[in-house]
């Protein structure tokens, strides 16, 4: 019922009332013919990207150092929440006090703390996060992504240290993206030009 959904968003007696990010994986921007026939569970950040409408490649700059970058963000607050909750993580949401809109306390005292709340990566049973660095597939030209990279030292470290792994597809081949700089071709998926091979 979406009058019950509304009103649980709005409910601080409600500690679990959002699992959308929960168990991000990836992040697609790729025409939407790659991924339409997948079931990919509410996992993946998508964006509708074509690098044919693109000729300068400045929406492919735009798309690796804004939205690609927010949902690295996104994942490492998750990963790290998950991984260690003690010192990256908030602990329980029933709790938390609110200080200085930056970050929260456990009850009236403690260390400040600014993390993800225990019941935002956990459900009481199981973990509903499972940690990850979040993988990036890019449908466009390993030439104009490396464009790209070697503009923006943010993205660069994120790709260099291995925060971030990236998948190019590049006319129904796939390559990751290394540490070192180079390409990797993926046999298993250099076949077949859906993800669903992968």
């Amino acid at each position: 019922d979406t009058n019950d959904l509304f009103r649980r968003s709005d409910d601080w007696s409600e500690v679990r009332p959002e699992w959308g990010l929960a168990g991000n994986a990836a992040f697609i921007a790729a025409p939407r013919e790659l991924t339409k026939s997948l079931s990919l569970g509410g996992r993946s950040f998508l964006h509708s990207y074509n690098y044919a409408n693109d000729p300068e490649f400045a929406v492919l700059e735009q798309i690796m150092t804004a939205p690609m970058v927010v949902a690295h963000w996104i994942n490492m607050q998750y990963y790290a929440s998950t991984v260690d909750p003690v010192h990256y993580g908030s602990g329980n949401k029933t709790v938390h006090n609110v200080v200085g809109r930056f970050g929260i306390f456990s009850g009236n005292g403690g260390d400040l703390m600014t993390g993800l709340p225990w019941q935002s990566v956990h459900d009481g049973k199981e973990y509903q996060h499972h940690p990850l660095r979040l993988l990036a597939v890019l449908a466009a030209p390993r030439a104009a992504i490396e464009s790209v990279i070697a503009k923006h030292q943010l993205v660069a470290n994120l790709l260099t240290n291995g925060w971030l792994q990236l998948i190019a597809v590049e006319q129904s081949e796939f390559y990751r993206y290394t540490e070192q700089q180079t390409w990797d071709e993926i046999a298993t998926c250099a076949a077949n030009s859906r993800l669903a091979a992968c």
